[in-house]
Formats: C-alpha cells, structure tokens, sequence
C-alpha cells in the first residue's frame, strides 16, 4: 500500500492563490479588450518598465541582434532546432488526408489544413526560455502556419539577444518584446496595430496560463501550462545522487513547480531526502528550488512497480524520470504523463532544451487526457463527404427515417427531397 513520506501544500491553500490570479487576469484582459494599445503599452511600462517606440522589433532590430550573438551560441540554437524540426517533420509525416469509399458511391475523407495565425508566448524573466521559441514558433512553421507571431519580454530593460535570435531562425514572422498577460491579451483579442491570432501557445508562469484559459473559446490553444512538474520514479537500483539533481534541476523553474519521487525503496528515499539538503547548500538557484521542494515536494513509497505504475497515474505528472532496472515497463504501463524520460542516460533537461521532443507539455493532471504541444496541435483535421445521386437516394431513406426518430422534421425533408430527386421509387412529402 502506498504509503506518503512528505506532502506539498494542501489543496485549499493551493486554490486560494489560483482566485487571485483569476482576478487579476481578467481585469487585465478587459482593459486590452477596451483601449487596446494603449493599454498594452501602459501595462509594458508597469510590469515590464520598457516603453519603446515599437513594441514590435523591425527586420533591421531583428538582423542586428542576430549578428550580434556569438558564433556558438547560433550553432548551439541551430542545433536544438534541428533536432525539434526533425523529430516534428517525422510527427507531420504521420498525419495523412483520407479520402474511402464507405458504402457504393459513397465518398468520405478528410483534410489535415494548418491553423492560419499562431500567437507563441516565449518566457524572460529570471530564465529566459529560448528554447520555447524553438518548441512553439518552429513547430508551428513545420506544420504549415502561415503567420506566426511572438512574444517575449524584456529582461531588466534589456532585448533578450538569445531569445529573439531563436524566434528569428525559428521563422517568426512578426516579434514583440511584449511580456505577461498583456502580450496575450495582444495576440489573443487584437489591438489597432496588431492583428488577432487564431490560436495562443506556449508555457508562461500562473498568469499567463490563467490568461490563455479566459482567452480560450475567442482563439484556440495548445493547452492549460502551469507549473513544471516532475516526477522520479526509482527502485533500489537507482542513486540518490541522480534523483535529487534530477529533481532540483526542475524544482528552480519557480516556487510552486512540484517534484516528487515514488520509490520501492525506503533506503533510497531517505537517502534521497538527505541529498537533497546536502545539493541545496550550494545549489546557485536554492532560493527558488528549496521552496518547490518543501511546499510541493511529495515522496510515495510503494510496495511493488505495478503499484508505482497506479500512483504515478493518479499524479499524472508534466515529466516523468524513469531509474528502475526495466525502464520499459513504465513505457509499456503508464497511461497519464506528458513525456517519459526512460534510464539514467536521460532526463528531463534534454526534452527542455535540446533532444528534439516538445517541452510544452500538459499540467496539473491534464495528462489524462491530452498529451503535450506537436505538429498536430496546428493542424485541423476536417471532414468532407461526396455522394453519388443512387447512393443519395439510398442513404436519405435511412437518414428521413432517424430523422423523424428524433423528431427533426426539417432534417428529414432534407434528406426526402434527395430521395424524390435520386431515386427510382418517388417518396411522398
């Protein structure tokens, strides 16, 4: 029987915290929706102290800031990005038009037609995420979007080179140094200067993904992402050195991102827990990752794999570090995660930064049902039908009759007149 070593907050301190935001977000929101630019720039002046002429960076801004990033930090962007377009390309490869025969003359497919504009929210602040260019911005363009914008904010009133350079080789057509829930509320509603989008995506902290759930409905998006989770599952084979470094390396995303471990080892657990003070004595972000640890840190021990196999669904984590002897069992088992990241060779910071696999990834049980950020996420898969004037004739016999069924007169004449038109033996009103 699973059995809790530690726990994080409770639930109700946790939905506290989510109301406020909640509230802050939709005043903001309204206020974008109302005075438009205006707004975004006052409240770029108010969080993010940067009042530019633009907004939006030129082609000339935009050559000059990649000209001015060092040769092996290209190469290293240039890298990552390839492996995330390669990995994107196979996953596009995969998603095919249909067109069958279902029945005699009649004809059923459909059509995979990307998203038209795309709104990419890239992160600052204290870490900013330039891989999130490649996993929204360069995704969206393999998969066939036309317009993609993106937004970024300034860091201590500074142009975040790197971010802005990986936006670029990514293939934005249009970048902001816009940040929070202002730069969504731009892409999502519109302003005088900035066309609305047809879908929001990226990660962001709490704010930012209150704002794309009240933006949700008036534009699509790839899913609710809210703080970085990551769970370790262990057996007597693994180290407590690994899983703590694996588990800190996570928890510095920020204050509220939990990490946890389910092991079959209490040994390793307690050890586990000894490591982890020992690392945050000179862990350079200890600030932030002690407090994830110690408000949302959980350790379950478990009696057998199968049993680690049902909690580690009900957690249904962002990330999930497998360290037993037969990693694959997880693989072939678990249901409810966004990505599995199988033995030691691994870990969660290559599916960040680098491996090729998008680090935009489902939160706060949402793994249940949806997995994270692909190329599908940009594509509409829609429907069409053809049919033959017999087969018309056939099926509106059918259709006429389960029409009635449910008492949809109009539906039905709908399919009668198909039947008085096509057919051999004329239907009466």
């Amino acid at each position: 029987m699973a059995k809790f070593l530690k726990v994080g907050k409770s639930k109700s301190e946790l939905a506290k915290a989510d109301a406020q935001v909640r509230e802050t977000v939709q005043q903001i929101l309204a206020d974008v929706q109302e005075r438009g630019d205006a707004a975004v720039r006052e409240l770029s002046a108010k969080f993010d102290k940067w009042s530019p002429e633009s907004l939006q960076l030129s082609r000339e801004q935009i050559d000059e800031i990649v000209a001015s990033i060092p040769k092996q930090t290209l190469e290293d962007i240039k890298f990552a990005q390839a492996n995330v377009r390669r990995f994107a390309e196979a996953q596009k490869s995969a998603l095919r038009d249909i067109e069958v025969e279902t029945l005699p003359g009649v004809t059923l497919g459909h059509k995979n037609i990307p998203v038209n504009s795309v709104g990419c929210y890239i992160p600052g602040g204290r870490y900013p995420m330039v891989a999130s260019a490649h996993m929204s911005v360069l995704t969206a363009k393999v998969a066939g979007v036309k317009r993609v914008i993106a937004c970024t904010p300034p860091i201590n009133g500074q142009i975040p080179a790197a971010t802005v350079a990986a936006m670029a080789l990514a293939g934005a057509d249009e970048i902001f140094i816009m940040g929070g829930v202002q730069a969504m509320a731009a892409m999502g509603l519109g302003t005088e200067t900035i066309a609305p989008v047809d879908m929001l995506v990226g990660p962001g902290n709490a704010f930012v993904a209150e704002a794309k759930r009240q933006l949700f409905g008036k534009v699509g998006i790839d899913l609710l992402a809210g703080p970085t989770e990551t769970l370790v599952i262990a057996d007597e084979t693994a180290d407590a050195e690994m899983i703590a470094t694996d588990l800190l390396g996570q928890a510095e995303h920020g204050p509220t991102s939990p990490c946890s471990l389910i092991t079959t080892s209490e040994k390793l657990a307690q050890e586990t827990l000894v490591e982890i003070e020992r690392q945050l004595a000179s862990l350079p972000t200890a600030d932030v990752a002690r407090v994830a640890w110690e408000d949302n840190g959980i350790i379950i021990l478990v009696d057998s794999l199968e049993e680690a196999v049902i909690e580690a669904d009900k957690l249904a984590y962002e990330h999930v570090e497998v360290l037993t002897e037969n990693p694959h069992y997880f693989l072939d088992n678990m249901t409810n995660f966004g990505a599995l990241f199988l033995g030691p060779e691994t870990n969660v910071a290559y599916g960040d930064k680098v491996i090729g696999t998008n680090h935009t990834l489902p939160t706060k049980g949402a793994a249940r049902y949806t997995g994270g950020l692909w190329v599908g996420k940009f594509i509409k898969t829609c429907t069409y039908q053809k049919v033959k004037p017999e087969a018309s004739a056939t099926i509106g016999e059918y259709c006429a009759r389960l029409c009635e069924l449910e008492n949809f007169a109009g539906h039905a004449e709908q399919a009668k007149l198909r039947v008085r038109r096509y057919g051999k033996t004329p239907v009466t009103k």
